[in-house]
């Protein structure tokens, strides 16, 4: 055992321990660090050191001694509308260097990790593959929806209508006071859920546990169950990097399409990908995209929380429609195989208990998760597009688009802040067949913050729902749902072509085509050559900008952090 190795070279660990009330016998037992993000930041965090305790009661029961560490997170709802959305993409490194500075700090044999939310959970998945040890991650679970299946993502929607006078102050509140009811993850299938699920399906969570209701024992078996498995795991050798290999990127992504996960995966699983030394990029994401059945009816694509996916039986239920398609030979922290995992699900009577919990709310199984071979659509949900406007690829989440945006000719609208555009939204200053642009929201532009309510006051918008598209080099939140396009690469700070974009250009969007193009100016189609020349000329005059950030986390983030469509990770 490293631990038990590196008590020789620093005696001083015995008695710094034993201050802490450790006994002698701790000392010589394996040493887990239990890492989470608990702290009263949010709804994702507040419930996770009883989870934390009951992560260290089971690797006590494995003959181990743990040890609680945090680094708590923030929460992208609450940082919304103002500066402090820039730094949530900021504060995933910023997670995954703390977790490496406390398990190298301090020998450690193997880890648990809990976590429930957006940035969180992929710093956690960056830090196992970073520091390779045997280690478990615990989704932190999600919170039931509120009354008539309420949820958060719907405020936004509600903000827009409130502003337009379209509700009472009075029916806003009462939304703003009961989209959350309990702790966990805000319940439809954003990035906080669509990442638990995505760690399930690496392997590097126990069978089952993502999306489960935070508030019961389920969820504290969990993280019991997680302790003991992180013991097992060291006694064999297995560490993260000798588990995950691109097969487990690979069933990730085919579940990312079923669940029509969040666009902000995009981002997070290559992070991810890069830390166990491996290359995920939007090609390969897009790819394995093509083709792939979207089958899980959840909010925001479709219609119901994200709490009724474990009702239907979770990712092993994804997982047991897409058996045909997936790597079942893939390793996994329980020690068997994915299709080790699934075959004894079964066995053991996983699917038995959901008819019961989805009577509960009056459904079926086909209402939550469509069989494979009738799905909402065979097409995946993510489309990687490119052409002279982002020669390096941006995002669409096709799912959360209507179909008569699929191909469409655009009068360009950019603006330099989403506080303008936004503005300009709700004046109605924009028509449909606009293309609003927002840039310089980019990575290296402000920290590349969710474009969240601009895209909801379009949404909302009868008039411009299904008429305009929404295009910026920054991202989206997982709730958002419309004709927006993030990620756009290269960025407006590094001089990309969204930078050089000006009022009238006609914009092509195929999403089929993977495309998207400048192919006019002053409102007037142009040859492909006559736009290249154009852009050139414009290239000539452009002038980086002053950077917006020179001192702190956004500073530093700002001035290393890589492109979009790599993942946007600190090198």
């Amino acid at each position: 055992m490293i631990s038990q190795e590196l008590r020789k070279l620093s005696p001083e660990i015995d008695p710094l321990r034993m201050g802490m009330g450790w006994t002698a016998e701790d000392l010589s037992k394996p040493q887990v660090l239990v890492e989470s993000t608990f702290g009263d930041s949010h709804p994702g965090s507040g419930h996770l050191l009883e989870l934390a305790n009951e992560a260290v009661r089971g690797v006590a029961l494995a003959g181990g001694r743990a040890a609680r560490y945090f680094a708590t997170d923030i929460c992208d709802g609450m940082a919304q509308g103002h500066d402090g959305i820039n730094f949530s993409l900021a504060s995933r490194s910023t997670i995954c260097d703390l977790i490496e500075i406390h398990a190298s700090a301090t020998p450690f044999d193997a880890a648990v990790f809990l976590a429930s939310c957006d940035k969180s959970v992929p710093a956690q998945l960056m830090a196992m593959g970073r520091l390779d040890l045997p280690a478990v991650f615990v989704p932190g679970g999600v919170m039931a929806p509120g009354p008539d299946r309420l949820t958060l993502e719907q405020i936004g929607t509600y903000s827009a209508m409130y502003q337009r006078g379209e509700l009472t102050g009075e029916q806003f509140a009462f939304y703003q006071h009961h989209a959350c009811p309990s702790c966990g993850a805000c319940s439809f299938m954003g990035t906080a859920c669509t990442m638990q699920v995505m760690a399930e399906a690496l392997g590097l969570a126990l069978p089952g546990t993502a999306l489960l209701p935070a508030v019961g024992d389920a969820l504290k078996d969990a993280a019991f169950q997680a302790g003991q498995a992180a013991l097992a795991l060291a006694k064999a050798g297995l560490t993260a990097r000798k588990l995950v290999t691109m097969d487990s990127f690979e069933n990730a992504v085919m579940v990312h399409a079923a669940i029509s996960g969040s666009s902000n995966a995009l981002l997070h699983l290559p992070a991810v990908a890069h830390e166990f030394g491996l290359t995920l990029d939007a090609d390969d994401i897009d790819r394995l995209h093509r083709g792939a059945h979207y089958l899980a009816d959840i909010r925001p694509a479709g219609r119901w929380p994200a709490e009724y996916l474990h009702r239907a039986g979770g990712v092993p239920a994804v997982m047991e429609e897409l058996r045909g398609l997936l790597h079942l030979d893939a390793r996994t922290v329980t020690g068997k195989t994915l299709g080790e995992n699934l075959d004894e699900l079964k066995a053991n009577g996983w699917y038995d208990r959901c008819p019961a919990r989805l009577e509960e709310v009056g459904l079926q199984r086909e209402d939550i998760l469509r069989p494979y071979d009738d799905p909402i659509s065979a097409d995946g949900a993510i489309a990687i597009l490119k052409g002279n406007l982002a020669p390096q690829g941006a995002e669409v989440k096709h799912t959360a688009v209507p179909q008569q945006m699929f191909q469409a000719v655009l009068n360009a609208r950019p603006f330099d802040s989403e506080e303008e555009a936004i503005a300009a939204i709700l004046r109605r200053d924009i028509r449909p067949g606009d293309a609003v642009f927002i840039r310089y929201e980019g990575p290296k532009g402000s920290g590349m913050p969710e474009m969240f309510y601009t895209g909801e006051a379009i949404s909302s918008d009868p008039q411009l729902s299904a008429s305009i598209a929404l295009i910026t080099d920054g991202r989206f939140s997982g709730a958002s749902r419309g004709p927006v396009i993030g990620h756009v690469s290269p960025e407006a700070a590094e001089g990309g072509p969204i930078a050089l974009v000006e009022e009238g250009d006609l914009i092509e969007l195929d999403i089929p085509a993977r495309r998207l193009a400048i192919v006019g100016a002053k409102g007037v189609r142009k040859a492909p050559a006559e736009m290249e020349d154009i852009l050139k000329e414009r290239r000539a005059r452009w002038a980086p900008r002053s950077p917006k950030y020179t001192a702190g986390v956004l500073g530093r983030f700002t001035r290393w952090a890589a492109s979009p469509m790599a993942g946007a990770y600190l090198p």
